[in-house]
């Protein structure tokens, strides 16, 4: 007897959550968001393979990148990229581990850097809403991200942790409206799975 009402509980609140998603546009959201980076990440595969092909071998490439630059400052590169509106995009970098000595090792210490440069991004978003000046004019670049993820929360941070839009972006919009601390760091775990997959899937590092 007691079963039953909670099934319907359960039920009821997974169909009020379907409703909400669907009448607030947050599936057109995601299948737009989707439709818009499988051109950007066709156009890089094809782009890279005709570069390697035709103009550079990136297997030289990266073993000149690797002779002439640090690992340390390669890392610090892409760490401040995640940080700052990620504008360098990551499946350069994930190539580069493809070609180090370790790929399982430097893919997990890039995923790493992206997360943790995804929280720096959380703070200074709740820094820069303490000082009105800078939070109102953000907050006029940003309204879009804003106002999705107010009105989405968490399925937002896992959108932008999944797909190539850039996540510091997503994560300073959480920060600006004190969206939930905790709740933000397990949603940002996605980002692991995002490097994982795109290493596994693209560039073959496993």
């Amino acid at each position: 007897m007691d079963k039953k009402p909670k099934q319907n509980t359960k039920k009821s609140r997974f169909r009020l959550l379907h409703q909400y998603y669907s009448y607030t546009g947050f599936y057109t959201f995601v299948k737009n968001s989707i439709k818009k980076t499988i051109v950007p990440i066709l156009i890089l595969v094809v782009s890279l393979w005709f570069v390697h092909e035709f103009v550079v071998d990136f297997n030289d490439l990266f073993a000149t990148i690797i002779a002439t630059y640090s690992p340390i400052s390669i890392l610090a590169i892409f760490f401040a990229s995640e940080t700052f509106l990620g504008l360098i995009p990551p499946e350069i970098f994930i190539a580069w581990a493809d070609k180090t000595s370790h790929p399982l090792i430097y893919l997990t210490i890039l995923a790493c850097l992206s997360y943790i440069g995804g929280i720096l991004s959380y703070t200074m978003g709740k820094i820069i809403s303490k000082i009105p000046r800078i939070y109102n004019y953000l907050e006029g670049k940003m309204s879009k991200h804003i106002k999705m993820i107010r009105k989405w929360g968490g399925f937002l941070i896992v959108v932008g942790a999944l797909l190539p839009i850039p996540f510091s972006i997503t994560s300073i919009a959480a920060g600006l409206i004190h969206y939930k601390f905790t709740n933000y760091l397990l949603f940002g775990l996605l980002r692991f799975v995002r490097f994982f997959l795109y290493a596994l899937v693209i560039f073959n590092v496993f």
